[in-house]
């Protein structure tokens, strides 16, 4: 990833933390955005912090536009952002949840690839990388707006790659089972956390698909857990 400019959305996160210091380790030139970031997380001199809020498509725009000027393109995009809510039914479900749901987990992932579609197309082999859910493959009681906007970014995504395929661009969505975070671990702090998903397989897995020897692989949905 030596020569490779590489966009990481939500790198500050529990996931995003081990995905972004897989690319930096990778060698690759990393841009880590997150609604607040230094670029004291990840002192590596690979590394460039960018604040970003992706609910304001201005600002997705914007921040898109200052990497290339600075770097000159854009060769890969890992989308991470995203948030969690659960416990109400379709009925109990307020409008500040639904919004926020939709808001973190797909309007993000909307405003991101059009700003950097067009950029990854130049490269020859962009590469898009996605986070979803494991628990959006199937619908859950109680999780109806993380549900149906995780599903809803798989699609989204899934829809990308076939756009896109002329240009050499993949677009691929993992789909990962409960993963070994802090902030799971505070939320569910009775569970055998020897069972959950190391984030750094998660990332590994990243990395590969953002390989320039993983061009054949577009449009798909990979469960891990």
């Amino acid at each position: 990833m030596n020569d490779k400019v590489v966009l990481i959305t939500g790198a500050k996160g529990g996931l995003g933390t081990s995905v972004t210091q897989r690319f930096l380790a990778a060698g690759a030139t990393v841009i880590g955005a997150s609604r607040t970031i230094s670029n004291d997380d990840f002192p590596a001199p690979n590394f460039t912090a960018l604040p970003v809020d992706f609910t304001k498509s201005a600002a997705v725009r914007d921040a898109v536009e200052s990497i290339v000027a600075r770097h000159g393109k854009l060769d890969v995009l890992v989308h991470v952002l995203g948030g969690f809510a659960g416990g109400q039914s379709v009925a109990e479900t307020d409008d500040a949840t639904w919004d926020q749901m939709r808001d973190l987990n797909l309007t993000s992932a909307f405003y991101i690839l059009r700003a950097a579609i067009p950029h990854l197309r130049k490269s020859g082999k962009g590469r898009i990388v996605a986070i979803g859910s494991l628990a959006a493959a199937e619908p859950h009681a109680g999780l109806a707006a993380y549900v149906t906007f995780k599903s809803a970014l798989a699609t989204l995504v899934r829809t990308v790659a076939l756009e896109n395929r002329d240009a050499g661009l993949t677009a691929n969505v993992i789909l990962p089972g409960t993963m070994d975070t802090p902030a799971n671990r505070k939320s569910m702090p009775g569970a055998d956390f020897a069972k959950w998903l190391q984030p750094a397989a998660v990332a590994d897995l990243a990395l590969w698909l953002a390989a320039e020897d993983s061009g054949h692989l577009t449009g798909l949905t990979i469960p891990i857990e």
